[in-house]
């Protein structure tokens, strides 16, 4: 295709510091959740659920494309977090089939206290993620030709940047 099929060493040496710095990342998240007394996947879905887009509610479907998970798993993640008071479920009125979930007052408030740590985690983790993130998308948008950026669904005329 064209594309350069080396990758230089310092390019592999951003990689292994973008996913380490992604991976510290994930891991002083899921021991939040569990010091909140969550699991790592229901802190996901309150801030799923916070995070919707406006003016729309969130069904079990969405939730489940949101936080990557099958249907059923999904399902078993909404009852734990039903059963804890952190979300509530409730049947839609035109279809009654549908299952609509939201944050109780509980977890709205075990949200603000996690989301206002992670923020100030992020404010000093936060700086060498970007680095390393702009060293590969610099490294990137040096190495494709715009005819296969095009072909990556990109304006072929825009420059990724």
């Amino acid at each position: 295709m064209g594309l350069e099929t080396e990758i230089p060493m310092d390019e592999y040496r951003a990689l292994a510091e973008f996913r380490f710095q992604i991976r510290r990342f994930v891991h002083f998240s899921e021991q939040a959740a569990h010091a909140a007394g969550l699991e790592t996947r229901q802190h996901q879905l309150m801030l799923a659920l916070k995070g919707f887009p406006e003016g729309k509610s969130a069904t079990i479907s969405d939730l489940a494309e949101r936080l990557q998970l099958q249907h059923h798993s999904t399902v078993e993640l909404i009852g734990r977090s039903v059963r804890q008071g952190l979300v509530a479920r409730c049947r839609g009125t035109a279809d009654r089939r549908q299952v609509f979930v939201t944050l109780t007052p509980h977890g709205e408030s075990l949200l603000r206290d996690l989301s206002l740590h992670h923020r100030r985690e992020l404010r000093t983790a936060g700086p060498a993620l970007v680095r390393t993130l702009r060293a590969l998308i610099n490294e990137v948008d040096d190495a494709i030709p715009l005819a296969a950026a095009h072909t990556m669904g990109n304006d072929a005329s825009t420059p990724i940047h």
